[in-house]
């Protein structure tokens, strides 16, 4: 009987170790940030600030904005995100701000610097880097990642399709034959950039119907000779630099600034890469079509 009673005791031990163990092992989320890091989530996050516009606006889609307790200062879309509290810039983070919301994840995007990570980090506080992605296709893998983190699969997986269906609307054939499209992302003094062929503002010029004369182009810087070279049919602009490029020279003599065809986007809807890229992708495609049919 003693014995019976022994090998009880053993077996009800070993049973609670290995249901221990196994509880180590399981956690809520595992997964590779952009810095190859392997980022492992015990518990669901409850308490999030994002220092990426782009997460941050997923977030709200995904309808887990109740999760973010802190935003950058350059989360500012939607509109409710004015009531979230602003933690500051993505350089030079102050850790010790970020410590008195008590978040139990901080989600960055590859512009934060790796010195201002582990600074968070050593703080007690994990942190999940999204990768930079290059093409709109790639948005995709950050919904699916955030929905995951976010407990929101099923609405991740929702979203993901009623985009896909979206741009299926829109070609991305042989760009021979388009009208020339050329996006301002600076201009000046300091020189001209527009986006490159390796860039998601190339995929939003080409869905669109247009032609990126920056596509031959590996960097964002663009010379001033190659832009009268191109002399584009139309121009797209942030909508607070339209008047001022329209009126500065010599892009005033370019053919696009003296027809009118030079249009005005909203910086939030193609300067970084996210859902509202697709109003851009329609925006951009409107005026093509007017400009081809007249």
């Amino acid at each position: 009987m003693k014995k019976c009673l022994a090998l009880l005791f053993v077996l009800t031990i070993f049973s609670a170790c290995q249901q221990k163990g196994s509880d180590k092992t399981e956690c809520f989320f595992k997964g590779e940030d952009c810095y190859q890091r392997n980022i492992v989530l015990q518990d669901e996050p409850k308490r999030i600030i994002s220092f990426s516009s782009a997460v941050t606006e997923i977030t709200f889609l995904l309808g887990a904005e109740e999760k973010l307790i802190g935003i950058s200062d350059f989360c500012d879309y939607p509109p409710e995100t004015a009531k979230i509290t602003k933690v500051g810039k993505l350089i030079n983070i102050n850790v010790e701000s970020l410590l008195a919301l008590h978040p139990d994840l901080v989600i960055i995007s590859s512009v934060v610097s790796k010195e201002d990570v582990g600074k968070i980090e050593r703080a007690g506080i994990p942190v999940f880097s999204v990768k930079a992605e290059n093409h709109i296709s790639d948005l995709f893998s950050t919904i699916q990642i955030l929905g995951k983190i976010l407990n929101r699969e099923n609405e991740a997986a929702r979203l993901e399709t009623e985009y896909r269906q979206k741009l299926k609307s829109f070609h991305n054939a042989d760009s021979a034959g388009r009208k020339s499209v050329y996006y301002v992302v600076g201009f000046g003094k300091t020189g001209d950039f527009t986006a490159p062929g390796n860039s998601y503002i190339q995929d939003i010029i080409a869905m669109a119907g247009g032609r990126n004369i920056g596509e031959p182009l590996h960097s964002w810087n663009v010379s001033r000779e190659y832009l009268f070279e191109q002399d584009p049919d139309l121009i797209f602009i942030r909508e607070e630099d339209k008047e001022s490029f329209c009126n500065t020279a010599p892009y005033d003599q370019l053919t696009a600034v003296r027809k009118g065809n030079v249009y005005a986007i909203p910086s939030g809807w193609i300067d970084v890469l996210s859902p509202r890229n697709i109003l851009a992708i329609e925006r951009i495609h409107q005026y093509v079509s007017d400009v081809e049919n007249n």
